[in-house]
């Protein structure tokens, strides 16, 4: 693309329009996490897992299994499948209550057989999520230093921004539909961060590349046809990502039901921020230093 197509694009002169995008995303999802917050999973809130081994004719899945629970009020429970044996968790029971969950299924399937229970306490579950946040800023602040040490300050601040951005959108968008978060949620969300940054880091090298080689272009230019540069590179890599998400999205079962929509979403919005976010957040800071 030559220079009169670099300029139309001009993302840099339009990053407002952006901002404002960015914020009708991130504004109603931060809303919903202050009003109703997250839709925890047992892993967070405590919990039952039960342990039984299923043997009937017909092969039994998890879905079925699902299906059976929701006569006892538990079609929320998370159902896992390992040969014949099920584990199904849930929010806690007491004794009454496994009697019942126990009785419904021998009564849909020819043989039922109890294997064992745990609880999953609160307290295990607020350790959990401790450890989920800390492991997430401590990620933060490995790649703030990591990229000033390969860039420069502004770069890192730039970068850490945009993965900001990136993790209160799929959370505000959890929280605003109730959508359960599990501990599987953690690992898609730092899957969504190493995706971000990856993008964002071939953008920013490319920046670094044009200033030495054309120091006499302005840096708003500079940061346009650094995007432009690597634009077909983006778009083909979330595409060719978000396709077999979408596959196993649509026929992975209930079980990665909501790790796959969080990776969906990040890497949409992953995309949509390496673009128009943080090149723009990068002209921004280094306007502000100068």
């Amino acid at each position: 693309m030559g220079l009169q197509g670099v300029q139309k694009m001009q993302i840099i002169e339009k990053r407002k329009i952006f901002y404002i995008i960015s914020l009708i995303l991130i504004i109603p999802g931060v809303i919903s996490l202050f009003s109703q917050g997250l839709n925890l999973g047992i892993d967070y809130r405590g919990g039952s897992i039960i342990n039984v081994r299923i043997e009937d004719k017909a092969q039994v899945n998890p879905a079925d299994v699902r299906e059976v629970l929701a006569d006892v009020n538990l079609e929320k429970a998370e159902v896992q499948k390992s040969g014949n044996d099920f584990y199904i968790r849930t929010s806690e029971l007491n004794q009454e209550q496994t009697n019942e969950l126990m009785a419904t299924l021998k009564d849909n399937f020819e043989k039922v057989e109890f294997l064992g229970a745990e609880s999953v306490g609160a307290t295990i579950g607020s350790e959990l999520t401790r450890n989920a946040l800390l492991s997430l800023l401590i990620a933060g602040i490995l790649m703030l230093i990591y990229i000033t040490y390969r860039f420069e300050w502004a770069y890192g601040v730039a970068a850490v921004l945009a993965i900001l951005h990136n993790v209160l959108v799929v959370l505000g968008i959890f929280s605003l539909f109730q959508w359960e978060i599990s501990s599987s949620f953690i690992a898609a969300v730092l899957t969504i961060i190493g995706y971000t940054i990856n993008d964002t880091i071939i953008i920013f090298d490319r920046i670094r590349e044009n200033i030495r080689m054309k120091r006499k272009e302005s840096f708003e230019l500079l940061l346009n046809k650094s995007v432009m540069q690597t634009l077909n590179r983006t778009i083909n890599t979330v595409l060719t990502t978000i396709l077999p998400l979408i596959a196993l999205l649509m026929f992975g079962g209930a079980t990665i039901k909501f790790f796959m929509l969080a990776m969906l979403i990040g890497f949409v919005v992953g995309a949509y921020t390496s673009i128009f976010i943080s090149s723009p957040l990068l002209y921004e800071i280094k306007n502000k230093a100068a």
